[in-house]
């Protein structure tokens, strides 16, 4: 999908130039601003970005608003990578081919600048560039934060932490995965619907789109962990396996996960198309997810 490839690399260099300048405006004489810089610049797609510039072409919503709000998104997840590779969580030491932020600094280090890049989304929704009003604006930082703490990301990776070594039912393992990935995709689709107005119920069923996307970038991601290249991954893989990770791969095997996956994207596209010929390249962005190499 070469159309598509350039397409989600505009958006993600314009992400890219959105936290550059943001960057330059912070205190040059932070020691943290170093490894912040390391651990978000870390050569990742953007994808998250990509799924809100493309649910806000449904809307028709200003492409500049939705490049920063996908920067605050990849401040969140950014976070959660840099916490997610401590020796204390799952302890890997690669990270998209470089060193992970606590094996290129130390651990505090990666500890607090995880933590500066989570009170940066914030401050980047609440800026005067973000032109919305203090009401939307409000909304998005209240979603946002239900999305990244206890009951969204930081509860699904509990979750996946204390699964580990244990049986755990199928549904327990989907409802896990929902919550440490899926809720991050689900605000990149309802920070659309938050921005146009809509009614709940639409924006129930846009967060819902997004939780499932997310859901399916997690499956994909764990059948490459299964059988993916580790040099194309940017870390080893079969990782999951050794150290008893609950996933659904391990669970139903990987032919059958697969197939899991497929009947998952039927789902989602149905729901999608019934948005029209604007939610195309949206569609583009699921196809994707299941069309990397595992």
């Amino acid at each position: 999908m070469p159309v598509f490839s350039n397409k989600l690399n505009t958006i993600a260099n314009d992400t890219n130039s959105y936290l550059k300048s943001f960057f330059l405006k912070q205190k040059k004489n932070s020691f943290l601003l170093k490894p912040i810089k390391y651990g978000i610049f870390s050569g990742g797609k953007r994808f998250r970005s990509e799924i809100v510039v493309n649910t806000g072409k449904i809307y028709d919503i200003d492409y500049k608003k939705l490049i920063i709000i996908s920067s605050a998104v990849e401040c969140i997840h950014s976070y959660s990578l840099m916490h997610d590779d401590l020796p204390s969580m799952d302890n890997d030491e690669l990270r998209r081919g470089k060193l992970s932020v606590h094996k290129k600094f130390n651990e505090f280090t990666a500890i607090l600048a995880g933590n500066s890049l989570l009170l940066l989304a914030f401050e980047i929704l609440s800026g005067k560039e973000l032109n919305l009003s203090e009401n939307c604006k409000n909304q998005l930082i209240r979603i946002l934060s239900e999305c990244s703490g206890h009951s969204g990301l930081a509860g699904g990776q509990y979750s996946d932490l204390s699964f580990e070594n244990k049986r755990i039912l199928k549904k327990n393992i989907i409802n896990m995965q929902k919550k440490k990935t899926g809720e991050l995709f689900g605000f990149c689709c309802e920070s659309v619907a938050i921005i146009k107005g809509v009614n709940t119920a639409k924006r129930k069923q846009l967060k819902e789109i997004g939780i499932n996307i997310g859901l399916l970038f997690q499956i994909v991601d764990d059948l490459i962990d299964y059988k993916g290249d580790s040099v194309m991954v940017g870390k080893p893989t079969g990782n999951d396996k050794k150290k008893g990770k609950a996933t659904l791969v391990n669970l139903l095997g990987y032919e059958e996960t697969i197939n899991l996956a497929k009947n998952l994207k039927k789902k989602i596209d149905q729901k999608i198309k019934k948005y029209g010929t604007k939610a195309n390249d949206l569609l583009g962005s699921v196809q994707f997810i299941l069309e990397r190499k595992f």
